[in-house]
């Protein structure tokens, strides 16, 4: 489509007569010569097929013609994206095109990995606007054409990727198509009709006569498309291209014949078949054929394809024959053949070419098969390919033997005849086993094939397949055979599980086994102890094993294991190749039958080298254990499916771990996830903490893993949650391996070991008090005594410590929503700014706050934090930075239930906690130290919206006196027994307006030289015991009070043995008190710094 302001143009549609590819990029070339209005153009190919080929070839031809003046592009921009991923992926491949500065790719990859950590589907990640921006700046003033291959199922606006609009009128073209790196042939493409961006579709088509292609163009067609992944496959520079073109031509030729015919899954085999059948030789054979096999599908119009090979089969090089059904063979010196037909025997057929390499024959009739003859295979000495479905022939005597190239023996339900048993073969006729690379039995039993005579034989074979038979029985012959076996399946076995010594040895010297299968073996109950053995082994298969009882890696399987599979619906329709999962397409819809699976426990710890695993319609699974692997993502929704029993779920050791998608806690009992590496801890028991439906343990490292744990633990539209009140959780965050306690009995002597940490810590990192040891020789003992901090872990507790990461924009997010429903929160040696950022933050449920060495932590609670309704005891220590606990400006809060205020070192602090009510109801001891910027403890909130105070039930009137009525008449504090405060030189009051403290007991002050308030008490009856008093004389001296406020209310003050004494200005030290400063440095040279401060202390 051409759009011209609002209104969008018809797109043109055109056919352009051309025989091969280089003819279509001549045309092509002159068309962009002329500078047409066309600037966005769709190639459309030969009825779908070669079009990325085709503009491959354009793409070169222009390089090389650069110096036409009407093609002096600045750019030719070549965008391959076949193998699409998703948008954000093509705007790599951009990037990559562009050669921009490695600074922008790495904004992509921060993104890659934020999106990660939020269980973003890859399939969804789009592209970037800072990115897009930075890319149309590069191409702006640049004129330029574009080549572009789009692997996805839409047409794709380019310019929002950054890419420049292509005006009509404009100098940029682009030239695209959709293609999925395979070989694509369609009679019409249903797309073209939707195309929006695009100006015209030109379909190429043949002149004589009016068909898409043939047999020459088909070939060179392939031929140009092998060469292009010759030029861009990695480390595949030294390939000849035609060894690729017929690897193409082998899966066409069986692709819509033998295969669809069978309807079993032998093109999975297709790597196979290149190696057996010599087309791709070399060392590198099985590296280069798995890349090929990766780059080579065909998605073609069925009719269309049948109608070109029934048409040209005779001159497409190499020579190979399909024949169907009542078809009659013909004699020629056929490569590859295949035969299937519904009749008993195949007419014309008597032996097989000499030249023949691949043969697959299939007798189409079921619970009847046909006979070979002994003849048919006289001249194959060149086979490397046998395939045979429902053929009969001598078990004892095969027509084959005679076949010394003989690769690749597949059978699928053949039996045994009587002819030839009058023949006698001696052994060494059976020698074609030794060049056997693979051997497929499927529903063929054949026991002699597998008898240590003939599997001695066997020393060169990399795959063993075995399908549908006695299957367990043969794995006692494996060990000591087989030295080079990399893949084995042993699927659907029909006998039962033979628990020996025998079968737990089998793998013992399988070390270079990589997939082992046992899909459908309903007898299997546990593993073979050898398989820990198989060290190279990468994928286990165990696909409707459903006698299977606990499945431990522990001991029982390498730690090479990278894929895993265990899906209840059973086996799936298709073989993998390569160290990958069965895809979803692959696997069943529904289960097979309602088999009831026995396994209630799959622990995979150990094997940590595992990234993928299917597990799927396991009733009966209780516990799934994945500690120690290397799983980044675990999606309940496409890798862990259909587990309504699991109840205990363990990721301890997971280091790469970014997210848990979708899974659904409500049967879950026990959760336990640590991202630190190599940690191996108790497990708890499910018992430890009784009355909970959820226990979640976590320690994390990366504080970006809490998009998932907000999930696992706060409500959500897409799927339900255990209400807060029934789940128990303790998180951490750091990577401090200090953390371990899992198990509720380790809990008491794990917090022994903190606290002493801390504690230790304490005194490495912040002074204890300056010259202490000195100052108890001299005066009365330091009022250094400081409340223990709380340390008995709540019932949803959360830790942040060091070695934590990204923990202040996860402050920002879902880390911020944890923390309104935790009741206990420890932050200790954490570079943040703030416990929240930006969001408002409801505290109903902590009940107690530990923060310490927080160097740069600013304000502990921010302006839009509110609540604090079940807040108990505040503990700070050692906020180098703070300037304010909450803030001035926070709405409104209730500390009804605060007990203890426990604040030291924090010398920047200039104010605690707003007044934000007429009372603190249970506040009992209000303990600060070393804070020397405090100002005042308690003032008066001076931001009150008026919906929150009539939220909490004030009247019309009361609002408008607010907050006049506490200036008046006081904030009381009914419960405070206990004040010591110490070395806050500023603090002015302890609340900027009148304090009642009724129940005040003890105050203990020290260095407070500028207070002159303390709280009022009410006057005492005769013999009731008064508030006690320690302060220096000179503060006591300095108080203010008033009418209702005296010194009497109070006991008398006791004052220090040692405090600064008044002197007159401009006085000059008399002898004596030099002579006792000098006695005083001989005792303790360290005081030198003590008097010095002493006498800078001394009023002016």
């Amino acid at each position: 489509m051409q759009e011209t302001g609002n209104n969008i143009d018809p797109m043109e549609w055109e056919k352009i007569g051309s025989y091969n590819v280089q003819e279509a990029g001549e045309h092509i070339y002159g068309r962009i010569k002329s500078n047409s209005h066309e600037k966005v153009i769709y190639i459309g190919g030969w009825a779908e097929f070669g079009a990325s080929t085709v503009i491959r070839y354009v793409a070169a031809l222009l390089r090389t013609r650069r110096t036409v003046p009407e093609l002096c592009f600045d750019r030719i921009i070549f965008l391959d994206c076949s193998k699409w991923k998703n948008r954000r992926a093509m705007q790599r491949e951009i990037i990559r095109e562009l050669k921009l500065d490695h600074a922008v790719m790495t904004i992509l990859d921060k993104q890659d990995e934020e999106d990660d950590f939020k269980g973003i589907d890859e399939s969804s990640r789009n592209e970037m606007d800072s990115v897009s921006q930075v890319i149309d700046q590069t191409l702006s003033a640049s004129k330029f054409v574009m080549f572009f291959l789009n692997g996805s199922d839409n047409e794709i606006d380019v310019g929002l990727f950054g890419i420049p609009r292509f005006a009509t009128y404009g100098d940029n073209i682009m030239l695209w198509t959709f293609t999925r790196s395979s070989l694509t042939t369609h009679q019409h493409n249903k797309k073209a009709g939707e195309l929006r961006y695009t100006h015209v579709y030109w379909e190429l088509l043949r002149i004589e006569p009016l068909l898409p292609f043939g047999a020459s163009a088909l070939c060179g067609l392939v031929h140009q498309h092998a060469a292009t992944i010759v030029d861009h496959g990695l480390g595949m520079q030294d390939i000849n291209p035609t060894m690729i073109a017929e690897c193409f031509l082998y899966g066409l030729f069986l692709c819509y014949n033998f295969h669809v015919a069978t309807k079993l899954d032998w093109l999975s085999h297709a790597s196979n078949y290149w190696i057996c059948d010599a087309i791709i030789k070399g060392d590198r054979a099985r590296d280069i054929s798995n890349t090929v096999h990766g780059e080579i599908i065909w998605e073609c119009d069925a009719s269309l394809i049948d109608w070109v090979l029934k048409n040209n089969m005779q001159y497409i090089k190499p020579p190979f024959l399909v024949v169907k059904d009542d078809d009659v063979y013909k004699e020629g010196p056929y490569r590859w053949i295949s035969i299937t037909t519904r009749n008993m025997e195949i007419s014309g057929l008597k032996t097989i070419p000499a030249t023949t390499s691949s043969l697959f024959l299939a007798f189409e009739r079921f619970n009847h098969s046909s006979v070979l003859s002994n003849g048919l295979f006289e001249n194959s000495s060149n086979l490397g390919v046998l395939v045979l479905c429902s053929c009969a022939f001598n078990f004892a005597s095969p027509p084959f033997l005679r076949c010394q190239s003989l690769r690749f023996l597949g059978l699928n339900h053949c039996t045994t005849s009587k002819i030839g048993e009058e023949e006698n073969h001696n052994h060494t006729e059976w020698s074609w086993l030794y060049n056997l690379l693979v051997l497929d039995l499927r529903y063929t039993d054949w026991d002699e094939i597998l008898s240590d005579e003939k599997i001695s034989l066997m020393k060169n074979i990399t795959e063993l397949n075995i399908e549908g038979v006695r299957c367990w029985q043969y794995t006692t012959q494996l060990q000591g055979w087989l030295p080079n076996l990399q893949r084995l399946r042993i699927i659907r076995s029909t006998c039962p599980w033979m628990t020996s010594n025998d079968v737990d040895d089998s793998f013992i010297d399988k070390t270079c086994m990589e997939i082992l299968d046992l899909s459908g073996n309903s007898y299997i109950n546990t593993l073979p102890a050898s398989l820990s053995k198989a060290i190279s082994l990468q994928m286990l298969v165990l696909d409707g094993c459903n006698g299977m009882e606990n499945i431990v890696a522990l001991g029982r399987l390498p730690s090479s294991l990278r894929c895993f599979s265990f899906d209840g619906y059973g086996p799936a329709s298709q073989r993998t190749l390569t160290i990958e999962l069965p895809p979803k397409h692959f696997r069943p819809s529904t289960a097979e039958d309602e088999k009831d699976f026995r396994t209630s426990k799959i622990s995979l710890e150990g094997c940590t080298e595992l990234d993928n695993l299917f597990v799927r319609g396991l009733n009966n699974l209780v516990e799934l254990d994945l500690s120690g692997t290397a799983i980044k993502i675990l999606d309940f929704k496409t890798m862990v499916v259909q587990v309504p029993s699991l109840k205990r779920l363990f990721l301890i050791g997971c280091k790469h771990l970014r997210a848990i998608i979708s899974l659904d806690v409500t049967s879950l009992e026990l959760i336990c996830i640590d991202t630190r590496a190599r940690i191996s801890r108790p497990r708890p028991s499910i018992d430890t903490y009784k009355g909970f439906r959820l226990q979640f343990h976590a320690i994390v490292v990366d504080a970006r893993i809490s998009y998932s744990l907000k999930k696992l633990l706060l409500p959500s539209p897409d799927l339900v949650r255990v209400p807060i009140g029934d789940i128990y959780f303790n998180i951490h965050i750091t990577s401090s391996p200090r953390v371990y306690d899992w198990v509720a009995q380790f809990e008491e002597t794990n917090n022994e070991k903190f606290d002493h940490y801390d504690q230790g810590s304490l005194q490495q990192l912040i002074p204890a008090g300056k010259y202490i040891d000195v100052l108890s020789m001299v005066e009365d003992p330091p009022m250094q005594a400081f409340p223990q901090p709380p340390a008995t872990k709540l019932d949803r507790h959360m830790e942040i410590a060091e070695g934590s990461c990204y923990v202040e924009s996860g402050l920002e997010r879902e880390l911020g929503l944890l923390m309104e429903i935790v009741e206990s929160l420890h932050l200790h040696d954490v570079l943040i700014h703030a416990t929240i950022r930006n969001d408002i933050c409801m505290w109903n449920y902590l009940r107690w706050c530990r923060v310490e060495r927080c160097p740069k932590l600013d304000t502990i609670f921010p302006s839009r934090c509110y609540g604090f309704s079940t807040l108990q005891t505040l503990w700070a220590s050692d906020l180098l930075m703070a300037r304010q606990i909450w803030s001035k400006g926070s709405p409104y809060s209730s500390f009804e239930n605060l007990q203890h205020l426990h604040l030291q070192s924090c010398p920047r602090l200039q104010f605690m906690i707003p007044v934000c009510g007429s009372s603190f109801p249970c506040l009992e001891t209000l303990h600060i130290i070393r804070c020397g910027d405090l100002v005042h403890i308690f003032e008066p909130n001076r931001w009150y919206p008026e919906d929150i105070l009539s939220a909490i039930g004030l009247s019309k009137e009361m609002i408008s006196l607010y907050p006049k009525e506490i200036i008046s008449a006081g904030v009381l504090f009914p419960k405070l027994t206990i004040i010591h405060l110490h070395d806050l030189p500023k603090l002015q009051q302890i609340c900027k307006v009148k304090m009642v403290a009724p129940a005040l007991e003890s105050i203990r002050i020290r260095g407070c030289w500028s207070l002159r308030g303390l709280p009022s008490v009410a006057a005492c009856a005769q013999g009731e015991k008064k508030p006690a008093v320690e302060i220096e004389k000179d503060v006591w001296d300095a108080l203010e009070w008033d009418a209702g406020h005296c010194p009497d209310h109070f006991e008398a003050p006791v004052h220090s043995r040692y405090y600064k004494k008044k002197l007159p200005r401009v006085s000059f030290l008399r002898y004596h008190t030099i002579e006792s400063i000098f006695a005083l440095l001989v005792l303790h040279p360290s005081c030198i710094q003590l008097v010095t401060d002493h006498f800078l202390a001394l009023p002016r």
